[in-house]
């Protein structure tokens, strides 16, 4: 069954799958993330709000986001920037935008939508004494959010929020349908141009899982140091 398979193509191309392909996953991972969690902060304090408007904003945003399939989100965006940018500027043509730059906008505008969900429970997980207590002091609302509530915040929801990361560094495959070269997609260029879909694919789920085996791992040990005995 495994006679005609040839894995050597794996040891030929491996500085290929990973310094081309490997990189821009994990550059992508790494900047989505951070603008996703940026975002989705905003965007859970919008939605705990007093103001009447900016809730309802925040939850039709998340809703939105979390009813569509991201691959249907990643298209939308790969054609639609384009023609913003175009309005935006009052170009007489759409404007020019990098494929990098299509999928960074649309992972971090789709995954906040998951952050946020997340910083919300965070947030809310924050003991209400604890906020009288900071008003008491004298603090304003931005205060007390910058400096008692986000902080235990991000504390309690830190390896949920890494393990949203690791969702995301699996989603970024899905730039493959955008012919962008990821480490799946540079798997798929060598697999489709040499014939070896079967050691190419078989790779490329073997290093999917061990990268997000081990972060999963390193998320589980991080919990039990950062865990809060009550």
């Amino acid at each position: 069954m495994f006679a005609n398979l040839d894995f050597e193509i794996i040891a030929r191309t491996l500085p290929y799958l990973f310094l081309e392909g490997m990189t821009f996953t994990l550059m992508l991972t790494a900047l989505a993330t951070l603008g996703g969690i940026v975002l989705g902060t905003i965007l859970a304090l919008m939605r705990l709000g007093s103001l009447p408007v900016l809730p309802k904003i925040a939850a039709g945003y998340v809703n939105l986001m979390r009813s569509l399939p991201l691959v249907l989100v990643i298209f939308w965006f790969y054609f639609l920037v384009p023609y913003l940018g175009q309005w935006a500027t009052g170009a007489s043509r759409p404007m020019q935008v990098g494929a990098f730059a299509s999928c960074l906008i649309t992972f971090t505008l789709f995954e906040a939508a998951y952050f946020s969900e997340i910083m919300r429970a965070g947030i809310q997980s924050i003991s209400k004494g604890q906020v009288g207590a900071g008003y008491a002091l004298g603090l304003t609302y931005r205060q007390v959010m910058s400096y008692v509530v986000l902080p235990q915040a991000f504390r309690n929801m830190a390896p949920v929020l890494l393990t949203q990361t690791i969702v995301l560094f699996q989603d970024t495959s899905l730039v493959y349908v955008l012919s962008v070269t990821d480490f799946l997609g540079a798997a798929s260029k060598v697999a489709q141009r040499d014939g070896r879909l079967v050691e190419m694919y078989l790779f490329a789920a073997v290093v999917y899982f061990a990268i997000s085996f081990t972060a999963s791992m390193l998320v589980k040990r991080l919990q039990k140091r950062i865990a809060i005995i009550r």
